[in-house]
């Protein structure tokens, strides 16, 4: 039972707090351009008309802003979250003839608010505290997205890794209205234009004796010449170009904010998300693990690093360890108590048996049904161990009195008698116990995520 025990403590999931978020799923959706008020006709409504009377739903909110649309849908707890995931997935397919044929609803990360456990800023060791520049802030932008993202993104349990900070790099045409009348040619022309010219086609194979050849049409662009170089009509033999209507340049993304490292300059980062209710130590270990490989082995291009300014796992450890102690201290002090009243060491060692093997098996249960080791369930562990040693300390006395009283008798029955004797009035007692925090398991909501695990690790305790 002690070795199932321990094994179970180290397979157990571990978290700083329980995670109080509840079932939702969100859909975003990028409209580039529009205002919010056209986000919310175009796209919002839409979305949300359709979302209605999902089976489990409880809310939905939406929320609007310059070239995005997020809808929020909150599921009932008892909801499975990949279960609400794919009846969300199904709406979206009844969506294509209510929006606009250029925008795409996706649904966000299986992550939640508390998902945020690993965040980073890409450096180079000689950065030192100088201002970084907007050429130097692109190019660390493309080796976040390019690069670090993906090499972080594969490690089992991370949900998503949001880029901040930094430039998007951009192809832009710039075009010219006076120049585009002349020409004759529209905004639509343009975007079709480049649509059209930046593809490769296939031409089949191409048989030739024991070989054959693959027959191609390259066509995709390679840099901003490609693209000046575009016809978008001809006027008598005589081809428009895209750049006789247009300037073409390398720019970047209209951006909403910046990333400020310690104050003096801009920085370019990443957020790691953790899939919901994962095991965050686990997953940050393995984060950390993968950061040291890609540094120590120069992954990123131009020496740069990846350096973390927040760690989850520090948050978990500062409260596994001022749990730990508080427990520890509380089985040395009941141990110390036992010894002194008892007089006994044997006695005192059976009771003692209690306090590790109890903790053990509890981890074991935890473990089979899901529940998180962190500040609150950890915290009913150290609750219960004043609780769980008065049973056995009422058994071990009733028997280490017997056995005083009947030196010649035989010992096992002496033993099994002293335990019938209070055997039904410790497990009336330890019953009544448990009853007093049934309130706390029957909450419900944010509540009851919060508290809920700490009745049930006593009630556990107290029952094993």
């Amino acid at each position: 039972a002690l070795g199932a025990g321990l094994d179970a403590t180290r397979k157990l999931s571990v978290d700083a707090f329980p995670d109080v978020t509840n079932v939702q799923v969100q859909v975003a959706t990028v409209v580039p351009g529009r205002s919010p008020d056209e986000v919310e006709r175009l796209v919002t409504i839409p979305v949300e008309i359709t979302m209605t009377g999902l089976p489990g739903l409880t809310e939905l909110r939406s929320q609007n802003e310059p070239g995005l649309s997020i809808v929020t849908l909150v599921f009932t707890d008892s909801t499975p979250i990949y279960f609400a995931r794919q009846l969300v997935a199904e709406r979206l397919g009844d969506l294509r003839d209510r929006i606009p044929y250029e925008v795409h609803p996706a649904l966000g990360p299986v992550a939640t608010a508390l998902s945020e456990v690993y965040q980073y800023t890409i450096e180079h060791p000689s950065d030192g505290q100088r201002a970084l520049t907007k050429d130097e802030l692109v190019e660390r932008r493309i080796v976040q997205d390019w690069v670090a993202r993906p090499l972080l993104r594969s490690i089992a349990g991370v949900a998503e890794i949001n880029s901040t900070g930094g430039y998007v790099k951009q192809y832009q045409v710039l075009v010219d209205p006076v120049r585009m009348r002349y020409h004759k040619v529209t905004i639509h022309d343009v975007h079709e234009a480049l649509a059209r010219n930046n593809a490769n086609s296939s031409g089949g194979i191409l048989p030739q004796g024991p070989e054959f050849f693959l027959v191609r049409g390259l066509g995709l662009i390679k840099n901003v010449d490609d693209i000046r170089n575009i016809v978008l009509k001809e006027v008598g033999a005589t081809p428009v170009f895209i750049r006789d209507v247009a300037e073409v340049q390398i720019g970047e993304e209209v951006r909403y904010g910046a990333m400020v490292k310690n104050g003096h300059t801009e920085a370019v980062g990443g957020i790691v998300m953790m899939i919901a209710s994962g095991n965050a130590k686990q997953i940050v270990t393995s984060i950390k693990e993968r950061v040291a490989e890609i540094n120590s082995k120069n992954m990123l291009p131009g020496g740069l690093r990846i350096v973390p300014y927040y760690d989850r796992s520090e948050l978990v450890d500062a409260a596994l360890n001022t749990v730990s102690k508080v427990l520890v201290e509380g089985i040395v002090l009941v141990i110390i108590i036992l010894f002194l009243f008892l007089g006994d060491l044997r006695s005192s060692l059976i009771v003692i048996a209690t306090l590790i093997l109890t903790p053990a098996l509890t981890f074991l249960v935890m473990n089979q049904y899901g529940m998180s080791a962190n500040l609150m369930s950890l915290g009913g562990l150290a609750i219960a161990v004043g609780l769980m040693v008065d049973g056995s300390v009422v058994v071990v006395e009733n028997v280490f009195s017997r056995l005083h009283r009947h030196p010649q008798a035989d010992k096992i029955r002496v033993v099994y008698e002293a335990v019938l004797e209070v055997g039904t009035p410790v497990i009336f007692g330890i019953g009544v116990i448990i009853l007093v925090f049934l309130p706390l398991m029957t909450l419900e909501g944010m509540e009851g995520k919060m508290f809920a695990p700490l009745a049930y690790t006593i009630a556990i305790a107290l029952g094993i």
